[in-house]
């Protein structure tokens, strides 16, 4: 398991356009005053009047351009928020890009403005040369920022919407579980291994979700005791106080409280970093609302299937038993709870199957679904996999009462409606 990348995301929204203004502002102030002094007949050849005349229209086209720009694009975010999760499009209003155009916009803005100080300084008539071709330089990077933006707007289409939340997850997947093959550790819990609890610590303040876990910090500081560290609450888990965080067991003396909890990186949302259910969440989210009578997508919800298939495909190529840290010398020094395959399956497919149960669409997707997973993952997946195999059939068994619309839904097609591959033992329990 590795180590949560730095969580920024909820400041870079004023820190990136902060920098890029106090950036424009410092060079427009300095830059062209350095250029008089030292580069005196560095001048332009464009006229006084045409140097003012563009540097006012870049600063006041620019403002408006910022303000009709950042308007639409938070009227289409509320907008998608309706369609697909109010916690999705969180994201994409934090994407770098959004940031760093109203950045360079309000850059190219300020250093207009003080551009136009320079031009026909003390009535000599001339405009700096490098300056003036710096404030085009901030024009031409508004056109290609604008360029970006206009195409993460397109990310609020459903499909990349879908493949942009399947790519989170896959990220998260690569990076926390090793393969099936690799070296797998003994039974958890330090309880196992009788050593006294000698600390507990308690969450705090308001109710806050658990980001991350800093494995390495936690190591070493379990390691520097000889301690077990267990972390009592999963990445994804909303604690409220008391609610208990993290036990230590087996510590020759206490350890610090703070340095244990800033391991325990809490905030107010949940993150992708170290938390791949968060990205089955999301797409499940897209599904059910597709699947309500206000919307009635279900080609949406078969879109979100074709995702979390994947997903759930790589995931059963992997060790999930992970939640167990050992340090350099094979000493067991921390204990985090994982989620299993099965708990994988429920969340995946449980909301899914229960609010898509009427629609024949929906139902052959998730039998193909079942049915490529056992073909294509190891043997021993399939159990769980055979089980909601099971729980498809008894939900078109339950839903339809024609038997010929109960066949219909009972066939396996990765289109939904497509191309169908009937599975001959459940069409004869059908008929039975």
């Amino acid at each position: 398991m590795k180590l949560a990348r730095p969580q920024w995301l909820m400041f870079s929204g004023w820190i990136i356009p902060l920098l890029y203004a106090s950036v424009a502002l410092a060079v427009g102030l300095a830059f062209p005053r350095l250029e008089h002094r030292f580069l005196p007949a560095c001048v332009s050849t464009m006229s006084a009047a045409s140097a003012m005349a563009i540097c006012s229209s870049i600063s006041s086209g620019m403002i408006a351009l910022t303000g009709i720009v950042f308007s639409l694009v938070f009227v289409m975010t509320q907008f998608s928020a309706t369609a697909y999760s109010p916690r999705l499009v969180l994201w994409v209003a934090r994407d770098p890009v959004m940031s760093h155009s109203l950045g360079v916009f309000s850059a190219t803005f300020l250093y207009s403005l003080a551009m136009l100080a320079w031009v026909d300084r003390g009535g000599s008539g001339t405009v700096p040369l490098i300056s003036s071709w710096m404030t085009v330089a901030w024009l031409v990077g508004s056109v290609g920022m604008f360029v970006a933006l206009i195409q993460r707007i397109g990310l609020l289409q459903v499909n990349r919407m879908l493949i942009f939340t399947g790519d989170q997850g896959r990220r998260a997947i690569v990076e926390l579980y090793p393969p099936v093959g690799s070296a797998s550790v003994g039974p958890k819990a330090a309880a196992a291994h009788g050593l006294p609890v000698t600390q507990t610590l308690t969450h705090l303040g308001r109710p806050q979700a658990i980001q991350a876990i800093h494995v390495e910090a936690l190591v070493e500081l379990a390691t520097s005791s000889g301690a077990v560290i267990e972390v009592l609450s999963a990445v994804g888990d909303t604690v409220v106080e008391p609610t208990p965080l993290a036990r230590i067991c087996g510590a020759r003396r206490p350890l610090d409280e703070r340095a244990v909890r800033a391991a325990i990186q809490l905030g107010d949302e949940r993150t992708f970093e170290q938390d791949p259910k968060y990205a089955f969440r999301l797409l499940v989210d897209i599904a059910i609302k597709a699947l309500s009578p206000a919307i009635n997508d279900p080609t949406t919800a078969v879109q979100a299937l074709d995702q979390i298939e994947d997903l759930l495909l790589r995931l059963g190529q992997r060790r999930l038993n992970v939640g167990e840290c050992r340090d350099e010398h094979g000493a067991l020094r921390l204990v985090v709870p994982f989620p299993a395959w099965d708990d994988f399956l429920l969340l995946a497919l449980d909301e899914i199957r229960s609010c898509g149960a009427s629609s024949v669409q929906v139902m052959r997707r998730m039998n193909a679904l079942i049915e490529n997973l056992i073909d294509l993952l190891p043997p021993e997946r399939h159990a769980a996999l055979r089980h909601w195999e099971k729980r498809l059939a008894g939900t078109v068994e339950r839903t339809f009462a024609d038997a010929e619309e109960k066949h219909d839904a009972s066939v396996a097609d990765r289109q939904g409606l497509g191309i169908g591959h009937e599975d001959p033992a459940a069409v004869r329990d059908l008929d039975g």
